[in-house]
């Protein structure tokens, strides 16, 4: 692995485990700017309403399996099995980064939102509420 591909998995892998175990100041500090995340749910421009949805999501998870993971020198791909307290079960996931000067600066993430659509207001950020 290259120093930037380590730089990249350090990064990514940062803000992976910090943002499942809820440590929402650990995931920010792996966040650049601009950031943009997006998901089958919603999308965000800024890191604050990105990681306003963290708490939420981190209450409902029960369990995280590491797949795979592929880094590059500004990109990563990583591809785990969530498992959830919900109707939903466990949900197969991949999420893709680009990062700029070490930060992540973009999220896609990927997965079947279909068992997800009963619980969909509730998983939505509310718009009108302060994003933390």
């Amino acid at each position: 692995m290259t120093t930037s591909q380590e730089q990249t998995r350090r990064a990514v892998r940062g803000y992976h485990e910090a943002r499942f175990r809820g440590d929402v100041p650990a995931a920010a500090a792996h966040l650049g700017e601009p950031f943009r995340f997006e998901s089958p749910f919603f999308s965000s421009t800024d890191r604050t309403g990105h990681l306003a949805t963290l708490p939420g999501f981190v209450s409902i998870v029960t369990g995280v399996d590491l797949i795979s993971e592929l880094y590059g020198d500004a990109e990563a791909t990583l591809l785990y099995d969530v498992h959830t307290a919900t109707s939903a079960g466990t949900q197969r996931t991949a999420e893709h980064f680009r990062l700029e000067d070490g930060r992540i600066v973009s999220i896609t993430l990927v997965f079947d939102a279909s068992p997800w659509q009963p619980m969909r207001a509730e998983i939505e950020p509310d718009p009108g509420a302060p994003a933390g």
